[in-house]
């Protein structure tokens, strides 16, 4: 554990540990991201509580949160992100106590785990944001109305063809193998169908 207790190594971890935590309020339920971050926060918990801190630069982690979930809630909000990473970075390196205004953490370890992790984290939450916010590709309402071709036997249940691709269906009223039908609804993934004769008249 002696290896803990050197400012670099804490700080690394620290770095990790909160990109994973800040990756894992982006994504929830994967648990992987969850469960490495508290893993990481741990250590580091451990290297700052025998190093001690800055209650500032603590303070200024803490808070960074704030911007970073607000930016996360809606898109182009790109400038309250930065905020919050800028203060993730100035937060992390000046935690640990250090004598004059430098801090304990190798400057150059300092910078290139800075713009690593900033970088990734600009990238990623931007990405997972947009990817979030997007229109589905497939709107199932759309397929309400649409012909298609019975492939089974559809009652209580059945595949129907439709808009080029296989679903699962359902009807009120048994439906041939090979029959056209018409899409009336969906509940989920299931779409509930008619004949194609049935629904002209």
């Amino acid at each position: 554990m002696e290896i803990l207790l050197d400012p670099n190594v804490a700080y690394i971890l620290l770095v990790l540990g909160s990109i994973l935590l800040l990756m894992a309020i982006v994504t929830p339920g994967t648990h992987l991201m969850e469960g490495g971050a508290i893993l990481l926060l741990a250590l580091a918990g451990y290297a700052i509580y025998n190093l001690g801190f800055n209650l500032w630069a603590l303070i200024v982690l803490v808070l960074s949160l704030v911007p970073f979930i607000y930016s996360i809630q809606k898109p182009k909000r790109e400038l309250i992100l930065a905020l919050s990473l800028l203060g993730v970075i100035i937060g992390s390196v000046y935690l640990f106590p250090s004598n004059g205004w430098l801090p304990a953490v190798n400057p150059l370890v300092a910078l290139v785990v800075s713009i690593l992790s900033a970088g990734f984290l600009w990238l990623a939450v931007r990405k997972g944001m947009q990817a979030h916010h997007a229109r589905p590709l497939q709107d199932l309402s759309t397929l309400i109305g649409k012909i298609g071709q019975a492939k089974t036997r559809v009652e209580d249940d059945g595949s129907v063809q439709v808009a080029g691709e296989l679903w699962s269906a359902r009807s009120e009223k048994p439906i041939p193998a090979g029959s056209r039908v018409r899409v009336i609804s969906r509940e989920g993934f299931i779409l509930l169908v008619t004949p194609e004769e049935q629904s002209k008249q």
